[in-house]
């Protein structure tokens, strides 16, 4: 099995550049797990409350679960992988049965701020992409996705989410094994991950 953490900032095109790359595997060869889905639970807190949440430190990921299920992974086990709401900043009550695949791409802002997570990878991406253009692609999705004005997202960018990539997630980037300058119309650059991955796989296997 090999196991690929890919990280970058806020909007940075992370879950687009894994769709795309994903196109390059049969359905039973990859799996992605999203470190989204692994915020911590909060039914013990009011809505209200919740949105006080700093939902960019890594505090707020269950990273023992999401540990757990890599581990279980390579075990060859089946995971039950939390749902998450955006809407009411909790886990739902629904599960998705994940099976262990050949290729498991793990992506998130914090995700290599866990060692045992870091420890599991066994290849490390970083997407870096222009924080003006990250900015503009956060506001247009939450507008989209999240019912939020501009306004919301650029002071939430600048009192916590530029904070928070200073403080963990920029100091890992000369730490991954590949960086890559990321826009979405850059068909190579996916194509080499691919063939980079393909490649690696069966070395591994």
């Amino acid at each position: 099995m090999l196991i690929i953490g890919i990280t970058g900032g806020t909007a940075s095109g992370k879950t687009t550049l894994v769709s795309k790359i994903a196109k390059y595997f049969a359905p039973n060869e990859l799996c992605v797990i999203s470190q989204d889905s692994y915020y911590n639970t909060t039914d013990h807190l009011t809505v209200d409350a919740r949105k006080s949440i700093n939902f960019d430190h890594p505090n707020a990921i269950d990273f023992d679960l999401l540990s757990l299920h890599l581990v279980q992974f390579k075990k060859k086990k089946t995971i039950s992988q939390p749902v998450y709401s955006f809407i009411t900043h909790n886990r739902t009550s629904e599960t998705k049965e994940t099976t262990a695949k050949k290729i498991v791409i793990v992506e998130g802002i914090l995700i290599f701020n866990d060692k045992r997570l870091r420890n599991l990878f066994d290849l490390t991406i970083f997407v870096d992409t222009d924080a003006n253009e990250r900015l503009q692609r956060r506001i247009q999705r939450d507008a989209r996705e999240r019912g939020r004005t501009a306004d919301e997202v650029k002071s939430r960018y600048k009192n916590t989410l530029k904070p928070m990539h200073d403080l963990y997630i920029e100091p890992y980037k000369q730490k991954a094994d590949i960086i890559v300058p990321y826009t979405t119309e850059n068909k190579e650059i996916v194509r080499k991950l691919a063939k980079l991955i393909r490649n690696k796989m069966e070395t591994v296997l």
